[in-house]
């Protein structure tokens, strides 16, 4: 619920702490923004529009599919690798909660923070679990979370902040990385022509977050699907092909696989700690700045 994790989020307009006034969350200067009826708030500000937000087609897709169990390998390898003292945990792009809720059920001593920019996810996310409070937020924008609050950070086929995931975490803290390698979704991906992934992500990850990180682990996670036409249809409405594909045409085309297509499911997850103290404290600053 949003109670669990209130003490840990900030005001979008001037940094402040906030907390949970009846049907709104408040900041002691007065900046009041309303929780939904589903239980996340939306700390959103300004006329600049999102990053890209999944609609709520795919999001629908995410569910059934995930909740089939397709992607449940995955979600346990997540959940192993968070620390078992973890007390707040975050998910950067969490879409409708699934791995976030995964790693409460493994650490029962532990509140989660789901942030995601499509309000559609986050509805999901709010009821995902007992322990999790969700928030519409923009990953590419000051994240609405106290500094060195976090425990754990996970971030699951989702874009990256490096300042912002050093920013929040504790000087002890651990990011959990998780991306898709070259070989997930073969042979869908020929078949279908879906969106590949290049090869040098792994490197670009790495960078994208090396003036604050230090990857000090990674491991690869590989098992093989067999997807009906349906689960195909989710596994790719659910994900980045979705913009660049025409309904009916991959339907039809979905149509055309056998009944039942063994699928690879592969993916990369690192770990990676935050430099040393003395970095982050400047990174706090500018961040404050931005205000």
């Amino acid at each position: 619920m949003l109670a669990d994790v209130v003490d840990y989020l900030a005001c979008p307009v001037c940094g402040d702490g906030l907390s949970l006034n009846g049907p709104a969350v408040r900041c002691p200067r007065g900046h009041g923004f309303d929780v939904a009826r589903q239980g996340y708030v939306s700390l959103l500000t300004g006329s600049q529009a999102p990053g890209t937000a999944d609609s709520p087609a795919m999001v629908a897709a995410r569910e059934a599919f995930l909740g089939a169990g397709h992607f449940d390998p995955l979600a346990e390898a997540v959940a192993g690798a968070c620390r078992t003292g973890a007390r707040v945990v975050a998910d950067a792009g969490a879409g409708t909660g699934h791995y976030l809720s995964r790693v409460l059920d493994r650490l029962p001593e532990a509140v989660g923070m789901a942030l995601d920019v499509s309000k559609h996810a986050t509805k999901r996310a709010a009821r995902a679990h007992a322990r999790l409070g969700a928030v519409v937020a923009d990953v590419w924008r000051p994240l609405p979370v106290r500094d060195n609050t976090v425990d754990t950070l996970i971030n699951v086929f989702a874009p990256r902040n490096g300042a912002e995931f050093a920013r929040i975490l504790k000087g002890d803290g651990e990011l959990i990385v998780v991306t898709p390698t070259s070989r997930h979704l073969a042979p869908l991906v020929e078949r279908l022509g879906l969106l590949s992934v290049d090869e040098s992500k792994e490197r670009r990850v790495a960078e994208s977050l090396s003036d604050h990180f230090l990857e000090t682990g990674r491991s690869t996670h590989e098992f093989e699907m067999a997807l009906g036409h349906e689960a195909v249809e989710a596994v790719v409405g659910m994900g980045p092909s979705a913009w660049h594909t025409d309904k009916e045409v991959m339907r039809r085309k979905i149509t055309e696989l056998p009944e039942t297509s063994n699928v690879v499911a592969s993916f990369r997850m690192s770990i990676f700690q935050p430099h040393l103290r003395s970095s982050r404290v400047l990174d706090s600053h500018l961040r404050d700045t931005c205000y």
